[in-house]
């Protein structure tokens, strides 16, 4: 099976999924690579560019059928604050790093790092330990359809 089309969340209907699956973070951004569907088929994504596959995204094969993608759930570090000055404070220090961050209300998430985690505290942060899904932000050069920060619990 091959897919060469990605069809955005809430563009296709469910009566055409054949099968699922469920990627973290990393494998979400690709342009080609073998996957393997929850069935245990194989499914070779072929676009022509890179993409950011969102949780809820199809995979349209090319007999028609479509491919659900899942957002797997990732080790993270939710971060907040007591104000959002703190906040502010702490994303800043996050980006100067070059950190992935997802903004999920007034709550940061990053992927588990004990000695960022350390940072965040000795900045006046909180962090608490969660499995979710991981959707940072795609950066203001990224270009093209991006999913932003939605969180996405498993």
């Amino acid at each position: 099976m091959r897919a060469q089309t990605v069809l955005p969340a809430g563009t296709w209907a469910a009566a055409r999924e054949v099968d699922h699956v469920r990627l973290d973070y990393d494998a979400r951004h690709r342009r080609r690579i073998l996957l393997t569907t929850e069935r245990g088929a194989e499914l070779l994504l072929d676009l022509t560019r890179p993409a950011h596959l969102g949780d809820g995204d199809g995979l349209l094969r090319d007999d028609g059928g479509v491919v659900r993608v899942s957002a797997r759930a990732e080790a993270l570090a939710e971060i907040h604050a007591h104000d959002e000055g703190e906040l502010v404070r702490i994303a800043w220090h996050l980006g100067n790093r070059h950190l992935p961050v997802q903004f999920s209300g007034m709550r940061l998430r990053i992927r588990r790092d004990h000695v960022i985690e350390d940072m965040v505290e000795r900045l006046g942060g909180h962090v608490d330990p969660i499995e979710a899904a991981f959707d940072p932000e795609s950066g203001a050069y990224a270009g093209g359809h991006a999913h932003h920060g939605h969180a996405h619990d498993d």
